[in-house]
């Protein structure tokens, strides 16, 4: 008999950037660094004679927390990947609410008949794991082995050991990141000895309710989940100086020096060099932010520079903000650029706090309309 330890990544760029994340890579955040070592703390008095994960940064950065201390060696498996997104990978969800909502609610309910252009099924990510599980236990009769992998993954797996159908398996609870699932595999039999284990995770767990397949999902996705519109010039300036002035008042406590016309300047640069460098954010049909990039500058230093990021006074504190850093991530990531750059006011507690919470902290100091600018960087590159 094989004992089979089954484990989610821990979180990552797309869990906390709400954007389909199934073949993409990206990096852990930093919760899902802490998440890492609680994992590691887990498995230090539990002997494990392999180490697999599939072979996306996010499976292969969490499955260091049991390889690395046991001095094993990492056995990489592109069979165990997340569930193919297709077309749709590394787009916000918020964009398929809003063009594909029904196909979305499919998704979400883990429907056979689901799929996009170049995707998987759930019946094939299933049948896939399912084998790639069975043939790693016949590589370490007797043994015991690790297997990191991923949610989709792991729950269609775990659903066709426990008996549902195919139509199923969306009511089987989603795994937590980094929660285990322990198997006992002997021949071909698998018997599951417990499933979504997140005891080593404290309050790193999941916080809302983890069952399965709930109706409301999709409300509460439509209501934090954004989606992106290049901004038009001149028919978007007024509402791009609306928020550069709240944007300012915000970040001093007065209007004391703000002038709107440099700034609506820059950004009219910015959109006619490239028209999707200067993004509306909404939800559905509700503008709520502002993300303006600056494709132009500093190539050569693989920066990636946010002029602005803007976020509606209504809307503040909802889980959004952190979307419009993720597609900066992603579209300067996609450039090459490996350093996410940007400006904030010294007095301004509440964005400093945002942004060093998601990883961004203080490099420098630069002149600003009033007094000076702190100017803070996140790496971004993919490196484990």
């Amino acid at each position: 008999m094989t004992t089979i330890y089954l484990i989610r990544h821990a979180e990552a760029e797309g869990n906390l950037y709400r954007r389909c994340q199934g073949w993409k890579n990206g990096l852990i955040t930093t919760k899902g660094r802490l998440q890492i070592k609680a994992l590691e703390r887990r498995f230090e008095d539990i002997h494990i004679d392999a180490v697999y994960s599939s072979d996306l940064y996010r499976t292969m950065s969490t499955a260091g927390a049991i390889y690395r201390p046991k001095g094993l060696t990492l056995r990489v498996d592109s069979q165990l990947r997340e569930i193919g997104g297709g077309c749709w990978e590394d787009l916000p969800w918020g964009q398929w609410l809003y063009e594909d909502r029904e196909n979305l609610i499919s998704f979400l309910r883990c429907q056979p008949e689901w799929s996009a252009p170049g995707s998987e099924t759930y019946g094939q990510v299933r049948e896939r794991m399912c084998q790639t599980i069975q043939q790693i236990a016949a590589v370490h009769p007797g043994q015991t082995v690790a297997v990191v992998s991923h949610g989709s993954a792991i729950r269609s797996a775990v659903s066709n050991w426990l008996g549902y159908a195919l139509d199923k398996i969306g009511t089987l609870p989603l795994g937590d990141n980094t929660s285990v699932a322990k198997l006992l595999v002997e021949n071909s039999r698998v018997q599951v000895e417990f499933y979504n284990d997140n005891s080593h995770l404290g309050n790193l767990a999941f916080t809302r309710n983890n069952t399965g397949w709930k109706e409301e999902a999709v409300a509460a996705m439509e209501a934090g989940s954004v989606r992106f519109m290049p901004m038009e010039f001149p028919q978007d300036g007024e509402r791009y100086l609306s928020a550069r002035q709240d944007g300012w008042a915000a970040s001093h406590g007065n209007l004391e020096g703000f002038d709107g016309r440099p700034f609506l300047q820059v950004a009219q640069r910015n959109s006619a060099f490239a028209k999707d460098s200067v993004l509306a954010a909404l939800t559905g049909s509700t503008f709520v932010g502002v993300l303006q990039m600056d494709w132009e500058q500093e190539a050569e230093e693989k920066v990636g520079r946010v002029p602005f990021l803007y976020i509606a006074p209504e809307y503040r504190s909802k889980g959004l903000g952190v979307q419009l850093l993720g597609q900066a991530v992603s579209v300067y990531r996609s450039m090459g650029r490996q350093v996410l750059r940007l400006r904030c006011a010294p007095e301004n507690e509440r964005a400093k706090r945002f942004y060093l919470s998601y990883g961004f902290y203080k490099v420098g100091e630069e002149r600003g309309g009033v007094g000076h600018l702190d100017t803070m960087e996140k790496y971004i590159g993919l490196e484990l």
